[in-house]
């Protein structure tokens, strides 16, 4: 079984990994090797892989539960993914830096995006490195945030006048709000597999800090939503037919270029749950238990 060669895209985040096929059964060491890679470049991607929904979700599976969107429609053969398809009458609401389902109390560990349809030009998607991004602060400023918590919010990513609620429709758009109350998460989250320490705000879904006025808070996220968006913490994909995304949300964000309208572009995704995120000096017993 050959192994697997990873080639970076930038020193900070991003690797294209080859030497596999997804439409194969891939054996447990396999899997231990994309894991090794994700860990390391935070997302990779695959090249020219010829998978169907179902296939897409078993190897999503193989890294854990899959979280069901509830909003986005599913993929009818495999209704644990998503379908994003977006055109000139359905722009993308995800053009903005943003991690992922960061209004559950156990936000994804990472998600995996294949490129149904394209656009001739455009519709790339940028990913930034959280570690980067927290150890370019200040020393003072990191041990401020790591004592802050902060305030996650459904309604702030999905508001119910919003595109994606009205599509959805009233009762499954106040169905999913009633259902996902505001969550606390640390600002500075230490990653479970890596120990790694990554700021854990991002704009989509962080509301407020904790225990600091609302103009404290509006200033210190506004400026770290701007800190995190520097280049020397990114890559940036151009996708191609077939080509699929594989990204570490613990300890990620990413944006969705919208410069392709009105031209389509059709992703599907798979969605794995994590676990709930905490930082080091308020390490629940488990974890620490499982760190000694």
């Amino acid at each position: 079984m050959p192994k697997i060669s990873v080639r970076k895209l930038t020193p900070a985040i991003g690797g294209v990994v080859e030497g596999v096929d997804l439409s194969m059964p891939l054996a447990d060491e396999q899997i231990a090797e994309i894991r090794a890679a994700l860990l390391d470049r935070k997302v990779i991607f695959f090249e020219d892989q010829h998978i169907d929904a179902v296939q897409h979700r078993d190897f999503a599976a193989r890294f854990g539960e899959l979280h069901t969107h509830p909003l986005y429609p599913g993929v009818a053969e495999a209704p644990e993914m998503f379908v994003l398809d977006n055109h000139a009458n359905n722009p993308t609401d995800n053009d903005a830096w943003h991690t992922d389902v960061t209004f559950i109390e156990t936000p994804p560990l990472g998600a995996i995006l294949y490129a149904k349809l394209l656009p001739d030009d455009g519709g790339d998607t940028c990913w930034a490195n959280m570690q980067a991004a927290y150890e370019g602060l200040s020393k003072p400023l990191q041990r401020f945030l790591a004592e802050l918590d902060a305030v996650h919010d459904f309604n702030r990513g999905f508001p119910q006048a919003g595109r994606v609620a009205r599509q959805a429709g009233k009762d499954k758009a106040s169905k999913a709000l009633e259902q996902h109350p505001p969550v606390i998460h640390p600002v500075v989250r230490t990653h479970p597999e890596t120990g790694a320490d990554g700021l854990f705000v991002n704009y989509g879904f962080t509301d407020r800090i904790k225990g600091l006025r609302r103009n404290e808070s509006d200033a210190l996220l506004n400026m770290l939503f701007v800190h995190v968006q520097k280049p020397e913490f990114q890559c940036r994909w151009r996708w191609k037919p077939n080509a699929i995304a594989f990204w570490d949300n613990r300890i990620t964000q990413h944006y969705a270029v919208n410069d392709y309208l009105p031209h389509r572009r059709v992703m599907h995704r798979a969605t794995i749950l994590g676990d709930r995120p905490y930082h080091r000096s308020r390490m629940p017993q488990a974890a620490k238990a499982a760190a000694e």
